[in-house]
């Protein structure tokens, strides 16, 4: 059979080309370390990264979810923290008002619950970054109003967040509210108002009135305490979710390092192959190419 000059250039021309794009390509996987660049690389192989990285993308969110959870649980704990030594303050003062003690020592620890009272209102106000934290899910409001007499003391004070918590996604089954909750906030206004109890108590010198405000304050110290070991248990919790996210993070990076790294030794070898191969297919093209008309006569 007879084989037109034109065909054989034509066919001579396609193979030159396509080791040439050949010898490209593992060039470009030598120097960047990767073996998939178009989705026509490896279709099955694009398809499993495509899903591995729609995995990491969600477990880079839940890894933020968590910081931030452990935030507003830190946070709550710290606010927590600052509320029971503010009650164990009070109880002490109630303890020793009860007892014999002189006009002058009253009217001190009246000055001082006075102070305590303040400090508890704004630690019950405290905000992390724009949100209140002891509000529910009523974060713009402070959630303690308090009323004033004239002299600009507090005489009462009314929660008014809500009952809400804020549940924070964790993975796809499971979510946290790492906030203070509802008992607890309400448990932050009863404390407030026993605190004015005690301190109108200290002002009238009234020791009945002084025993039933500590009973009060007591009341409060051990719900403050189970908040404490709650909001521990949280963050506990919020820890291990996030090393547990991160492993697997790192893990699907591994999986896609697998599917889309090149294997350097092998690509290598590769290349100098298809580089030998490429530079006889042009020599071996030259010679059939220089042959002339001449040539198929003789």
């Amino acid at each position: 059979m007879r084989i037109a000059t034109s065909s054989i250039s034509d066919t001579i021309v396609r193979q030159i080309q396509q080791l040439s794009s050949q010898q490209a390509r593992l060039q470009n996987q030598v120097a960047t370390g990767q073996r998939i660049f178009e989705a026509e690389d490896d279709p099955s192989s694009v398809g499993r990264v495509l899903n591995l990285a729609t995995e990491q993308r969600q477990l880079t969110q839940y890894v933020r979810n968590t910081d931030r959870a452990l935030e507003i649980s830190q946070a709550t704990f710290s606010g927590l923290q600052g509320l029971k030594k503010i009650s164990d303050r009070a109880t002490e003062l109630g303890t020793l008002g009860a007892g014999a003690a002189t006009g002058e020592a009253i009217q001190a620890y009246a000055s001082e619950v006075d102070q305590l009272i303040e400090q508890t209102l704004q630690l019950g106000n405290s905000k992390l970054g724009n949100d209140h934290l002891f509000a529910g899910t009523a974060v713009d409001t402070p959630p303690f109003a308090a009323t004033r007499d004239a002299a600009g003391r507090i005489t009462a004070v009314a929660f008014v967040g809500n009952d809400g918590q804020t549940a924070i996604p964790l993975s796809a089954s499971s979510t946290v509210s790492p906030g203070a909750t509802h008992e607890t906030n309400l448990g932050t206004r009863d404390f407030l108002n026993h605190l004015v109890a005690l301190r109108d108590a200290f002002a009238a010198s009234d020791s009945p009135a002084v025993t039933a405000a500590q009973t009060g304050l007591i009341a409060t110290e051990d719900g403050f305490v189970s908040a404490l070991g709650e909001s521990g248990g949280v963050q506990t919790r919020i820890e291990a979710s996030k090393a547990q996210n991160t492993d697997l993070a790192t893990s699907l990076e591994s999986l896609i390092s697998k599917e889309t790294d090149a294997d350097l030794p092998s690509t290598v070898v590769k290349l100098n192959q298809t580089q030998t191969a490429y530079q006889a297919a042009l020599q071996s093209a030259a010679k059939i190419m220089r042959l002339s008309l001449l040539d198929y006569i003789n």
